[in-house]
């Protein structure tokens, strides 16, 4: 199972680069829809998607018409200078979303510290205080700078980084009473406690899907304590869960949240956005050199129209439901390995069961050799996060595939 051994596979570790990754050993050489294939011609099925980023597939000719004539335009200035293109974008947001301000910036992890520094913010303006707490979920991931890596809630992720900085506090996820515990802890001074810090459904941590009864619960305690809440929707926003925004899915709206992967279709763009209640920044407060560049604009902006001209949240919701449905088969036939099946639209989970001699590493690999793409979600999730673009066909081809893959590793 999983030996990486079919013909046409490539070395492991190029020297000159940093051994920052654990890489597969193949080499993607050109895409188009949901397939990609390598440098020996050999054809993937891709259920990866830049994990969670290419919105519109590979090589979308729309996106790539929209691109050409933007660099034949121009495709970077400096935000010293107004930009139509990041206006137009920023107007796309909040006419589709529940924000009323946009700050951008390049990727997923830059959006969360920016969103820690506007809670910090909150709390030295508004509440007055110096040492504000930010609460945020056990088993979550918000990006791997050092302020995102420290609201993090996994440990392995920061070990070997330490200090972290203070001021994070962490609880169970979707659980209650866990969260008025934490609160519990600062009795003495609730004011303290400047925001949470939470995704609306967990990716990395494992796909565990936010749960509507915690999360109203939540919103609650955190409009009467005057707590920021903010959702970290880098990788359910932009269509992914069948709505724009994961929080659709839960029955509120957060106070902020951020986006990157699907909003740039595998450009690097991020994106706090803010309800004008958490507009804390002023000029000179935060910056960024290449966010909201015109490239980076266009791109996203293509990506938005695409989603409502083709009413791809209509093919994400029923796409998602096939998906789920054959998971959910293929969960039944070996239930002695698997546990469940979780998610919500186009990101996925199955979910090994704990006395099961499988790894979502080992089903990685040997999907692989079924010319497979999928990915881990920690140790026992194998995640499936196509493009929003995918076929019936190619659902049916993803769970074939899985399948034959799996009884491989047994």
């Amino acid at each position: 199972c999983g030996t990486f051994g079919f013909v046409g596979s490539s070395p492991t570790a190029p020297t000159s680069l940093m051994d920052t990754y654990k890489r597969i050993p193949i080499s993607i050489d050109k895409g188009k829809g949901c397939w990609v294939w390598d440098i020996q011609g050999r054809k993937y099925l891709d259920a990866v998607a830049g994990i969670a980023t290419c919105t519109l597939g590979h090589s979308d000719p729309v996106l790539f018409s929209s691109l050409k004539k933007q660099l034949k335009k121009i495709q970077h200035v400096s935000n010293l200078y107004q930009i139509p293109e990041q206006e137009e974008l920023a107007d796309w947001l909040v006419r589709h979303s529940c924000a009323d301000k946009v700050f951008f910036c390049n990727s997923g992890a830059e959006a969360n510290e920016s969103a820690i520094k506007l809670s910090r913010k909150f709390s030295h303006l508004y509440k007055k205080i110096e040492t504000p707490i930010i609460l945020s979920a056990k088993n979550s991931f918000h990006g791997r700078t050092l302020a995102a890596l420290s609201a993090t809630g996994q440990k392995n992720y920061q070990d070997g980084f330490e200090p972290l900085f203070d001021g994070f506090h962490f609880f169970e996820y979707n659980n209650i009473n866990s969260f008025k515990q934490t609160i519990s802890l600062f009795s003495e001074n609730l004011n303290s406690i400047a925001s949470v810090l939470i995704e609306p459904l967990q990716g990395e941590g494992g796909v565990n899907l936010g749960d509507q009864k915690f999360f109203a619960e939540l919103r609650e305690i955190c409009t009467k304590r005057e707590i920021l809440l903010i959702f970290d929707e880098v990788q359910t926003g932009m269509g992914r869960c069948g709505t724009l925004w994961g929080y659709e899915q839960l029955g509120i709206e957060p106070d902020a949240f951020t986006l990157a992967k699907g909003l740039g279709g595998g450009h690097p763009i991020g994106a706090l956005l803010v309800k004008e209640n958490a507009n804390f920044f002023k000029q000179g407060d935060h910056a960024s050199t290449f966010g909201g560049n015109p490239f980076a604009c266009k791109a996203s902006l293509t990506v938005a129209k695409e989603i409502i001209r083709r009413n791809l949240l209509k093919n994400v919701r029923s796409r998602g439901e096939q998906l789920n449905k054959g998971l959910s088969i293929i969960q039944s036939k070996f239930s002695e390995h698997f546990k469940e099946v979780r998610g919500v639209g186009l990101i996925q989970g199955l979910v090994i069961n704990q006395y099961s001699n499988l790894s979502a590493k080992d089903i990685v690999e040997s999907s692989l050799d079924q010319s497979l793409l999928v990915v881990a979600a920690g140790q026992n999730v194998v995640r499936i996060v196509p493009p929003l673009t995918i076929s019936s066909s190619e659902i049916k081809e993803i769970l074939i595939r899985l399948e034959f893959a799996i009884k491989l590793c047994l």
